[in-house]
Parts: structure tokens; sequence; C-alpha cells
């Protein structure tokens, strides 16, 4: 298993700053970023706008993903052990069972084969 990327990414280092708003704001004005594979633990990432992102294989332990609508986002092999999920949206082919044992034994979840 790879460890999880400390990204030097600008927008990356939003999100570790906890500057949501700017992120947001700047992926709305077509900047893009590479987030795949990324610590992303312990983080709030409550406002984040996740549509359209490559989130695979990122790390959200213990992250605060409340109210997040990650429909339209890629988590294949995602971890999300010990994540704080109420009230998101989850991509449709994520059954809950899968997101369960994410959360509680964090294995990387799996959908879409």
């Amino acid at each position: 298993m790879a460890k999880p990327i400390m990204s030097d990414d600008a927008m990356y280092l939003l999100l570790r700053m906890g500057d949501i708003d700017e992120f947001n704001r700047r992926r709305a004005a077509g900047e893009t970023c590479d987030l795949r594979g990324c610590d992303l633990s312990r983080l709030d990432l409550r406002e984040l706008d996740a549509r359209g992102l490559d989130m695979r294989d990122c790390y959200f332990r213990s992250s605060d993903l409340r109210g997040i609508d990650l429909r339209e986002t890629r988590l294949e092999g995602a971890s999300f052990a010990q994540a704080f999920v109420s009230g998101c949206y989850l991509p449709a082919e994520l059954s809950p069972a899968e997101m369960m044992m994410a959360l509680e034994h964090g294995t990387r979840v799996r959908y879409g084969v």
C-alpha cells in the first residue's frame, strides 16, 4: 500500500491550510489540481465543492466531510477511517456496506467493478 502524498500542488496546500473558500473560488475560475493519493487526513472539508475532483486513493482519516456532495467525485481506493460523513451524498455505486467497512475498519472503498 502506497503512503499518502504530501503534495506541493498549490491547490492541495489550500486544503491543508483550511482555505476551502479560496480552493473553491480558484476551481470555479478554471484552475486544476492533482489530489490523487493525497493525505487529506484530519482536515475540515465541510464546504468543499468536490464535483469532478479525482480523489482516488486519498486518505480522509478523521476528516470532517459532513454535508459534502461526493456524487460526482472519483473515490475508488480512498480511505475514510473514522471520518465524519453525516449528510454526505456518496456516489450511487458506493454501497452503504462498503462505506461502513471503510469508516469502521479503514478498508479502502471499492466500486464500479
